[in-house]
């Protein structure tokens, strides 16, 4: 009887990484995800009126790929402000907030607790449910549509009336607008 080799009985499984790992990691991918914030005094320079209904699409698309974590901040006050009325309701909002960010936007490992592996599904459902009931105890569907529409509203005003002139996406739009030079080559 033969034995099996060792490569053929080798599994490959991922670390177990502790809670606290998690949510240092989360932390740490948070802090990152904000240093791509745009300054402010560039985030409202170079107001223009577009001149047709095709610019004005154009400029949204630009803007919102170059100033999505300010749309994002700008969304995210405008939403807790459009609670600030009801403490409470601020404060488990902002809770649940958090927790979406540490356990599902900015978690790059898989969550150990108590030994065993909890799959992303399982977290998914549980930070859904989480949501739902925070929503629904508190009756914040109508505040929570104001305060996200405004948000949105204000980041698309934005979009339109800001010339995206002078902002490079990528390295090829910087050097066909010339901001980077090409070696040429002369024969």
């Amino acid at each position: 009887m033969s034995s099996p080799t060792p490569a053929a009985t080798t599994t490959y499984t991922t670390i177990p990484i502790s809670g606290t790992d998690v949510i240092f990691r989360s932390c740490q991918n948070l802090s990152s995800f904000l240093s791509l914030l745009r300054p402010w005094p560039e985030f409202i320079s170079n107001a223009a009126w577009p001149d047709s209904l095709n610019l004005a699409a154009t400029r949204i698309r630009v803007n919102t790929k170059y100033f999505h974590v300010n749309y994002g901040i700008i969304t995210t006050v405008c939403t807790a402000l459009s609670l600030i009325g009801d403490p409470t309701a601020l404060v488990v909002s902002a809770s649940v907030f958090t927790l979406w960010l540490l356990l599902y936007f900015f978690r790059e490992d898989p969550m150990v607790m108590w030994g065993h592996h909890v799959h992303d599904h399982v977290v998914t459902v549980c930070l859904v449910f989480v949501t739902g009931m925070a929503i629904w105890s508190l009756d914040l569907v109508s505040n929570l549509l104001i305060g996200v529409t405004v948000g949105i509203l204000i980041s698309v005003i934005h979009g339109v009336f800001r010339n995206p002139q002078g902002i490079y996406l990528d390295e090829i739009d910087a050097a066909s607008d010339g901001l980077i030079s090409s070696p040429s080559v002369t024969l």
